[in-house]
């Protein structure tokens, strides 16, 4: 089982600089307000550039990139185990808190101190990959990540309805509350599948359970 230190809307202060714990924090739709322009750069660049079928199949490995990008850095970044005192707190800073406090608000989506860096390198990466057809895959990377952070907070914030949608919740709620070490896609389980690392299958009343914890915090805090 593992492991949480409060389940409730909190957070806890991580820097002594004032300026370090502001940009720790991060409103939820800022992603989509900061990278929705740049999908839309990249991808009428990629239009021009390409035309209109070739920017779609491109845009369509983007998101399939960013799938793996995801996965990538959940399981082998955020989820590496490090021995130096130092390579913990950095563990914590980046993914433990989450797991100690999973649905504090302000600290569901991944701050823009992170994910700008990210993207930069992401970015030169895919430009030499891809040539002129990188605009298209980039925007489509972009917007996959855009829907990753928005899957994630609402997994721990909404009441996802729907087939689809109580599905991911499911999924997500597993790997915080049954086991950690599995269930690394937040917005798709394709690569959990592909290298086994997907959560084990339950009787549907656990997966009820699961969620209906969830369901049950979120009730009780609008009390």
């Amino acid at each position: 089982m593992a492991k949480f230190v409060s389940n409730k809307d909190e957070s806890v202060r991580l820097f002594k600089n004032p300026v370090l714990e502001f940009f720790s924090h991060i409103h939820p739709v800022t992603p989509v307000i900061i990278y929705s322009p740049v999908i839309l750069y990249f991808g009428w660049q990629g239009l021009n550039k390409t035309g209109f079928g070739l920017l779609a199949v491109f845009f369509v490995v983007g998101v399939l990139c960013w799938t793996f990008i995801e996965y990538f850095l959940h399981r082998f970044v955020f989820h590496y185990e490090p021995k130096t005192s130092w390579g913990k707190y950095l563990h914590f800073l980046s993914h433990g808190i989450h797991h100690d406090y999973p649905r504090d608000s302000t600290r569901l989506v991944m701050p823009l101190l992170i994910s700008v860096p990210i993207a930069i390198v992401t970015y030169i990466f895919f430009m030499v990959v891809f040539g002129m057809y990188h605009y298209a895959v980039f925007s489509g990377i972009v917007f996959g990540y855009v829907c990753y952070d928005s899957i994630h907070y609402a997994a721990h914030h909404f009441k996802m309805k729907g087939r689809i949608g109580n599905f991911l919740k499911v999924y997500h709620l597993k790997h915080h509350y049954s086991d950690d070490h599995s269930g690394y896609g937040v917005s798709n389980p394709l690569w959990d599948y592909i290298f086994g690392t997907a959560p084990k299958q339950t009787k549907l009343p656990e997966a009820v359970a699961v969620v209906a914890n969830s369901q049950k915090i979120y009730k009780e805090e609008k009390l």
